[in-house]
């Protein structure tokens, strides 16, 4: 047992000196483990703060959320973006505004109407805490951080219809990418999700929270006004009904982050259109999907693996009435749980980092 707390004291202390490790000039993005939720933290060249959604409600993603905040030595949250109000996004928002002090709030504004797993409790409590501190965004705001370019490019069902840099040319990868019927979806907020797309010097990144496929298309269609980016968090945690062709081809990103949890996300559909996407480099995951099987990423881009035995289970049918291997939706959470850091210089250059086995990677700029 003793030998047990101290390998994992030491695994904390790596994963602690990673955090940290920074220099002049340098923007960090941490992909934080929320087992299917989202939470992710910027942490600008002047050490200004940016935090979107803040996962799952209880100790697991709060203390996972804050631990990583101190060890990027970050001690309030400047800027706080909120994708969309479901429980995944902001479940522990309210708790962590009790440990580290939240200066600003974006949201989209109200739910949708028509959603029916939005917390009426949770908003009511959300406007009391941000209350005087609040922008709801609209296609086109900024957000004003020191040394970056933050643009809302999505909010509430509505989408930027000006240029970005680099954007204004027609999208031939909406050319067969038909609407889904998503009628008959109970959690419509998702389509209402505030995105963003963040630029420092040469590099690009966008984040869309849970924007459905039908919305992607609204934003990318005809018209792809945002250009090209460097990194994409995959919209909705690589769910099929999110991720189109028409905006992930259109953006060819080098390298997508996929936030998604082992049973949640990560669906085949979705990593087919990755692959196919033009100049993709490498997907990096924070977990290692069920769904997907032998498409996921090689286990050196993947946060937080299974164990071999389970993952033979997923990967091996059964013989009759032989037990099923492998754990279910929303089995027991990985402990320790590791994150997908990102660095990046002025000049385009960023390296990403697994914090499972320190594996790193840099891109260098596009020429």
């Amino acid at each position: 047992m003793r030998a047990a707390l101290v390998t994992i004291l030491i695994l904390i202390a790596g994963i602690t000196g990673i955090l940290a490790q920074t220099g002049p000039g340098t923007l960090n993005i941490y992909y934080i483990d929320t087992e299917g939720g989202q939470s992710t933290l910027f942490v600008g060249p002047s050490g200004e703060s940016l935090l979107v959604d803040t996962g799952n409600a209880g100790e697991r993603d709060l203390g996972r959320i804050v631990e990583t905040a101190k060890a990027a030595g970050v001690k309030q949250i400047d800027h706080m973006w909120t994708t969309h109000y479901h429980g995944d996004h902001v479940g522990s928002l309210l708790a962590f505004a009790k440990q580290i002090p939240i200066m600003h709030f974006y949201d989209h504004g109200k739910p949708h109407p028509n959603d029916r797993i939005v917390s009426a409790a949770f908003l009511t409590s959300y406007e009391e805490l941000s209350q005087g501190k609040r922008t709801i965004v609209k296609p086109g705001d900024k957000v004003k951080m020191t040394g970056l370019d933050i643009t809302a490019v999505a909010s509430a069902n509505q989408f930027i219809r000006s240029n970005l840099s680099g954007g204004g040319k027609q999208n031939t990868a909406c050319t067969g990418v038909p609407k889904m019927d998503e009628a008959t979806y109970a959690d419509p907020d998702n389509g209402e999700s505030a995105g963003f797309v963040l630029a420092y010097g040469r590099f690009r990144t966008v984040d869309l929270g849970d924007l459905t496929w039908n919305g992607e298309l609204d934003l990318m269609c005809p018209v792809n006004r945002i250009g090209t980016v460097d990194l994409y968090l995959t919209s909705h945690h690589g769910l099929a009904k999110s991720n189109s062709p028409a905006l992930v081809h259109a953006l060819q990103p080098r390298v997508a982050v996929m936030n998604n949890g082992t049973r949640k996300g990560g669906e085949p559909n979705s990593f087919r259109v990755l692959y196919d996407s033009p100049g993709l480099e490498d997907l990096w995951q924070l977990h290692w999907a069920y769904n997907a099987g032998l498409e996921n990423s090689p286990a050196t881009f993947v946060a937080n693996v299974e164990d071999n035995a389970t993952i033979a289970g997923v990967l091996v049918p059964p013989q009759a009435g032989a037990p099923r291997g492998g754990g279910g939706f929303g089995g027991a959470p990985h402990s320790p749980a590791y994150l997908i850091k990102v660095s990046v210089q002025q000049d385009g250059t960023f390296t990403v980092t697994n914090t499972r086995n320190n594996f790193s990677k840099t891109y260098k700029p596009r020429p």
